[in-house]
């Protein structure tokens, strides 16, 4: 492939990865994705000894799903790639770079939706309780597993926060998320003595000498980063003997589950969660369905299982002795 094609596909990313962040807003993480992704695939066109988009026909796309396929891709990652690379190129089309979009006859991989997993409400319990609330790591840790379910936060939130983003005596918290879309999440009473305990006793501890106005501090003073959350909830984890893996999106879906379980309606939980579209929190409802249906089953006379089978044996037993 000529060095030319190759400086012009990455010129032509460079200007779709501008346009995502200056025109969509579009979050550093989804950029970040974004940018590797169509990389992936110019690099997969340049092994392919492909010299120009005149030559990314059907045949190409289609030996480059196969490809992904083989790398052990699974489907929804698959489905994601084409995604993206049908919108690169769209962007290209509309800006006369692109004579015609090559991901236009390909259409997008069934996905089976994938129930969100979730803790129970004692697993939770237990999580909870594990810190140890005498050491100022623990009353940090504490505070940080509160407000991850009491607020469905992305890790990524979490971790952004600021001192002055708090409001203990509201009881709310002002949120930047995806996008850079402000909203206000709520807390609860155990999540504001949490955090009200770290940060009289143990933020102070943690800062030392150091001037920031992050809300959660490393060892150092700094800023707390996801990765050390990660970590944090894995060693809670294990404490805590949950088997399954525990991450701060699990928390997330923990506390979406909780609030449909308790009740709570869906555009009210969309509004907490900070999503866009009301279709991204409905997958939550299939999992309280579920728990509905569990409940229901085990608790009405006429759901269980052996239900008609016993009133058939008590009928059989009166007719005996009739």
């Amino acid at each position: 492939m000529p060095e030319t094609v190759q400086l012009a596909w990455e010129e032509q990313l460079r200007k779709y990865i501008t346009y995502l962040i200056a025109e969509k807003n579009a979050s550093k993480y989804t950029v970040r994705n974004y940018e590797s992704e169509i990389r992936q695939f110019l690099k997969f066109l340049h092994s392919q000894r492909i010299s120009g988009w005149s030559e990314v026909n059907i045949e190409v796309l289609r030996r480059y799903l196969a490809w992904l396929m083989k790398e052990g891709y699974c489907k929804a990652s698959i489905s994601r790639r084409v995604s993206e690379l049908r919108s690169f190129c769209h962007f290209l089309e509309r800006n006369g770079e692109l004579p015609r979009n090559p991901f236009t006859p390909i259409s997008s991989l069934r996905v089976p939706k994938r129930l969100p997993n979730y803790l129970s409400r004692q697993e939770m319990e237990v999580l909870l309780s594990a810190p140890d609330a005498g050491k100022p790591q623990g009353q940090r840790d504490r505070a940080i597993l509160e407000l991850l379910y009491a607020s469905g936060l992305r890790v990524s939130e979490l971790v952004s926060l600021d001192l002055g983003d708090i409001d203990l005596s509201q009881g709310q918290i002002r949120v930047l998320g995806k996008g850079d879309k402000e909203r206000i999440t709520l807390l609860g009473k155990p999540a504001i003595g949490a955090l009200q305990l770290y940060l009289r006793d143990a933020r102070p501890q943690l800062m030392g000498s150091a001037a920031t106005h992050a809300l959660f501090l490393n060892r150092s003073g700094g800023r707390l980063s996801a990765r050390s959350v990660q970590t944090t909830l894995n060693k809670y984890a294990r404490q805590a003997h949950i088997i399954r893996p525990v991450t701060p999106h699990i928390l997330r879906h923990t506390f979406a589950t909780h609030l449909l379980d308790g009740g709570a309606d869906l555009r009210t939980v969309q509004e907490l969660l900070g999503h866009s579209l009301l279709g991204t929190t409905q997958i939550y409802t299939h999992v309280s369905q579920e728990r509905a249906r569990e409940v229901y089953l085990g608790a009405h006379p006429r759901a269980k299982p052996d239900a008609d089978e016993a009133s058939k044996n008590e009928g059989t037993e009166k007719e005996d002795t009739a």
